[in-house]
């Protein structure tokens, strides 16, 4: 049974929320404000029907086992936008979910098209995009999100959530997410936060990620391997370096908690592969440059080194090199 807005008549589709980058995360995002009852829809890259701005988009949602819920599988409906589709100036906000390298090309042919009071909030691993993006928006106010929320994509358009976690949002820059938006994001989805500093809360983000991601994707391993002796040194050295650089930054991180929540997440998602992982196996490319990547880039704004994490880039890019990626 298809949930709301399984009507054949596109653009009458009033949609105030769009995601664009339907992987796992943006399918998983899509399904929690579907079934919150928002009005949202998917903004597609690839190309749609020039007959048709918009057409229809048939989705599949695995939840978390449970024995008090039921947990069969919930089939819905959203509304998918073409990039030149007519109905993109309604949209209040747009949530990227795409891969931190993709966000600029992704968001670039948008912004003529979206309304000036289109609020943009970006939800993905690592860090950079953000300054990058900030000049662009032309006046259009933007939010940051991280989420520890666990979901893969089984097939195309059908993703199985895998964990329960911590979503954060909080502005960044420009006018502010309205109050009815930012409280049906937080409404809608499960263990999420409005965090006032959120750039503290992506650091902290960026140091699991940097200590995780390389070394399994490297060693090829699940995260689970990490808690060896062996690699206790690596992540110590990564941790100091982002404690360092984030300092002069600004951003004061409490070491001996970074390093509690590295493990934490380790011992946790013992037998899941990270993303780098994943990405490095099917030959794809990886975040590696806005994780630790960034970190050597803010380190040589400040004139230090990083060598650690310089290191984890190099041999990554490396181990990338080897067979073409697709």
């Amino acid at each position: 049974m298809f949930g709301q807005g399984a009507s054949s008549t596109a653009e009458s589709q009033v949609t105030d929320v769009a995601i664009l980058g339907a992987g796992a995360v943006g399918q998983l995002i899509c399904h929690q404000l579907h079934s919150a009852g928002l009005a949202v829809g998917l903004i597609a890259r690839e190309s749609v029907s020039t007959s048709e701005a918009t057409n229809w988009q048939d989705l599949v949602f695995c939840p978390l086992p449970s024995t008090d819920a039921d947990t069969d599988s919930v089939s819905y409906r959203v509304p998918k936008f073409s990039l030149d589709g007519s109905s993109l100036p309604q949209i209040k906000l747009l949530i990227v979910c795409v891969k931190a390298y993709q966000v600029i090309g992704a968001i670039s042919p948008l912004l003529d098209k979206l309304s000036p009071q289109c609020h943009i909030l970006l939800l993905h691993n690592g860090m950079g995009p953000h300054l990058a993006l900030a000049p662009k928006l032309q006046g259009r106010g933007l939010s940051l999100g991280t989420t520890s929320q666990g979901v893969l994509r089984q097939s195309r358009w059908q993703v199985k959530q895998t964990g329960q976690g911590l979503t954060q949002f909080g502005h960044f820059t420009g006018p502010a997410l309205p109050q009815s938006l930012r409280d049906g994001l937080l409404n809608a989805i499960p263990n999420s936060e409005w965090v006032e500093a959120i750039i503290p809360s992506l650091w902290q983000k960026l140091a699991v990620n940097a200590a995780i991601n390389p070394l399994t994707a490297l060693h090829q391993c699940p995260n689970g391997a990490l808690a060896q002796a062996q690699f206790t040194q690596t992540i110590a050295s990564i941790l100091d370096e982002l404690v360092e650089v984030a300092a002069q930054d600004g951003i004061a991180l409490d070491r001996q908690m970074l390093e509690e929540r590295v493990y934490r997440v380790i011992e946790l998602t013992a037998a899941n592969f990270s993303s780098m992982h994943q990405d490095v196996a099917h030959h794809r490319p990886t975040e590696i440059e806005q994780i630790n990547g960034y970190i050597c880039d803010r380190a040589s704004a400040h004139g230090l080194s990083a060598a650690t994490n310089a290191q984890m880039c190099q041999a990554i890019k490396q181990l990338s090199a080897i067979t073409p990626q697709a």
